[in-house]
């Protein structure tokens, strides 16, 4: 089923979504502050593009900074990235069909929330 919901997930919106991190990743590191946020911003986007088949797992190490960087995370653009997969995982939900893409969403929630201290794995 990996393969299959992966393949289906591109097609019907995960492309969009993948890229969307991925250039928003590359803006980032355009200036020296923004190159950690933009770097993780980037590995989000290539984990966006096949989440079937994979889980969400803490970080292999927590550390102040990275906790520092979560909480920048969420004040500048964190919640409203965590909205908008909460928000799509409603409307997939609304249908059967939409049900597997729909938890799909809901498993990038909160790593988009807390990028930083957790990874899709």
């Amino acid at each position: 089923m990996s393969p299959l919901g992966n393949f289906l997930w591109l097609l019907l919106g995960g492309l969009v979504v993948g890229l969307g991190y991925i250039i928003g990743g590359a803006v980032l590191c355009l200036t020296v502050v923004g190159i950690p946020f933009g770097m993780q911003a980037i590995r989000l986007g290539v984990a966006v593009l096949t989440p079937f088949g994979k889980e969400v797992v803490p970080a292999r190490s927590q550390t102040s900074l990275k906790l520092l960087f979560d909480v920048i995370w969420i004040l500048l653009f964190g919640w409203e990235i965590a909205l908008s997969h909460f928000f799509l995982a409603i409307v997939l939900g609304i249908t059967i069909v939409g049900l597997p893409f729909a938890r799909q969403h809901l498993k990038l929630v909160p790593i988009a929330l807390l990028p930083f201290s957790q990874e899709l794995a």
